[in-house]
């Protein structure tokens, strides 16, 4: 059974850098096969892609996040990476990585981020 679990700061102050890890554990393939995708819902609002890291070839970030992230691997330690730039209130979410592109067969259990000051 695959099992993801996202970590991070809970609170992050407008204009850092939010970073949050997710651990993969289980299966047979390890974070350097597959898709990893991160996902993120505003209170109130529906789920949001926020970007992808497949197993081989480029990132891809939602267009409206794309200057301020990256998501990145350490397949050493099967952790999966997000850092959002300069970040503002708006960014405060429920934050989710799951495996897949554009549907999902594994998911975390999120982890709440607030941007406040």
């Amino acid at each position: 059974q695959v099992q993801l679990q996202e970590s991070g700061p809970g609170l992050v102050k407008p204009s850092q850098t939010l970073s949050l890890t997710c651990t993969v554990s289980g299966g047979s393939r390890t974070t350097d096969y597959y898709y990893w995708s991160w996902i993120r819902q505003p209170p109130g609002k529906g789920l949001e892609w926020i970007g992808y890291i497949p197993y081989s070839g480029s990132t891809l970030y939602r267009p409206s996040l794309k200057s301020r992230t990256s998501i990145s691997r350490d397949t050493s330690k099967n952790h999966l990476t997000l850092q959002l730039s300069s970040v503002t209130p708006e960014h405060t979410a429920v934050y989710y990585c799951a495996r897949g592109l554009a549907a999902y067969d594994y998911w975390g259990q999120g982890t709440q981020v607030t941007v406040s000051s």
